[in-house]
């Protein structure tokens, strides 16, 4: 099944004509043009039309003459443009065309279609089923309202020869119904919209970058994304970063960006491990957002074991109070370890850990071994040894976090400076064995390796 992207942005594209902000003004710079989202599926199903993609299809090279069936997802107008079915009319007025989607959107069209013309409107709603000359449509529901709730839907699309595809724009996290509809589903693509990027406070009719890996998660658990599943984000507004630092961003949770009138061959796949890479330092200094990154990395799996090295402060409030925002902002499906045994967690992890974070885990080591009053620092060598060995050992996904050192104020006793010499050469033994390191800064993360 061959799915040409006519277009992979938001409903004012990106960039935004009017705007001039760094992303919109990269973007442009770039020649990143990404006009209104929909796809044309092996030249006959169109899913979604708004008023650019009849032009957008000329650009990509891509005729729409074969074009038999046009399938809406709602009724908002970089959705359905219903000047097509006239242009469509102009010339192919005696070929038949169903016209598919929620009874708002076939309103829009209604008035552009002849008496005579043999157009077949259909109205769905969520939990339907058609066939169209051989392909399998099944109607899921979206969380995302055009003018009444429920008015929204999402598309699962099997093609004769097998291979499965999700459509799922425009939406927010997927609505429960959804998630059982999709159970074990197995998908060979999904095209899943991921529209506010860095914006987390506009309204939950759509994707952002917190939200997008959560349903992600949500779609692993459930069987429908697998280790051979190609995701790709669409429905991309400016109010993600630039495509560079979106596709590092996205590359972790396994999913990817795609330019305007790429073609995806849906079933080709031949993906045999689970995208991303298996260990990974995060780096920063205080209130760098580097743990905020972290958990950002692991947020598309749908289990997961923090492992908290800072233990409890007894009468310490401020730190209650951090430990309790931290909690907070975990997904439900993680689980807290508070050890300082960090080696035997990730020895005998199954699955993804975040461990937060190494400055914590070496001050316990120094208070275990007592080293401040005179005990043995060749203790506190060992361990970090038996952690680097554990580290090679891991088999799933570990994502570390530590304080970067030694750029600052030098400490003015004798034990602050020897610390920070450790912790700057335990921070790169842990780098040696990683394969991703990054340094995040004032919230902005910069790829070391």
């Amino acid at each position: 099944m061959d799915v040409v992207l006519l277009g992979t942005g938001s409903a004012d594209g990106w960039p935004n004509p009017f705007c001039v902000c760094a992303s919109c003004r990269t973007a442009a710079a770039r020649g990143e043009i990404r006009g209104q989202t929909a796809a044309l599926v092996d030249g006959t199903i169109l899913l979604d039309c708004g008023p650019e993609i009849p032009r957008a299809a000329v650009h990509a090279g891509r005729s729409l003459a074969g074009v038999r069936h046009i399938l809406f997802t709602h009724a908002h107008p970089d959705h359905v443009g219903p000047a097509a079915l006239l242009f469509r009319a102009w010339v192919r007025r005696d070929e038949p065309l169903d016209v598919i989607g929620p009874p708002e959107a076939l309103d829009l069209c209604r008035d552009w279609v002849g008496p005579d013309d043999p157009v077949r409107f259909v109205p769905v709603a969520a939990g339907d089923r058609i066939d169209l000359d051989g392909y399998t449509i099944r109607v899921l529901e979206a969380a995302h309202t055009a003018i009444r709730d429920g008015d929204s839907v999402l598309y699962d699309v099997a093609a004769p020869e097998g291979a499965r595809m999700l459509w799922a724009t425009d939406t927010g996290p997927l609505p429960s119904s959804t998630l059982d509809a999709v159970q074990d589903a197995g998908y060979d693509a999904v095209f899943l919209e991921e529209t506010f990027g860095t914006r987390t406070d506009l309204c939950a009719g759509h994707h952002d970058l917190t939200t997008f890996p959560r349903t992600l998660a949500a779609l692993r658990e459930s069987g429908a994304i697998t280790d051979a599943t190609d995701v790709v984000a669409v429905h991309l507004s400016h109010y993600n970063p630039p495509t560079p630092e979106l596709t590092e961003r996205l590359a972790p949770w396994g999913a990817r960006v795609v330019d305007d009138g790429a073609t995806v061959t849906v079933g080709a796949q031949t993906v045999t491990e689970t995208p991303g890479l298996r260990r990974t330092l995060v780096l920063g200094g205080a209130r760098a957002g580097k743990s905020t990154y972290a958990e950002a990395l692991l947020t598309v799996h749908p289990r997961v074991t923090y492992l908290a090295t800072g233990g409890v402060h007894e009468g310490d409030r401020e730190w209650a109070e951090r430990i309790a925002l931290h909690r907070a902002r975990r997904p439900a499906g993680w689980t807290t370890v508070e050890t300082a045994d960090a080696s035997a967690v990730l020895r005998s992890a199954r699955e993804p850990v975040l461990l937060d974070c190494l400055g914590t885990w070496l001050t316990g080591r120094l208070d275990h071994h007592g080293v401040w009053t005179g005990g043995d620092w060749a203790a506190v060598d060992a361990d970090v040894s038996d952690l680097l060995d554990a580290m090679r050992s891991v088999t799933v996904p570990v994502v570390v976090v530590s304080n970067e050192v030694g750029s600052g104020v030098v400490p003015p006793t004798s034990a602050g400076r020897r610390f920070r010499d450790l912790l700057g050469r335990v921070n790169s033994a842990v780098a040696g064995e990683s394969e991703s390191v990054v340094l995040v800064v004032a919230g902005v993360a910069t790829p070391l390796r």
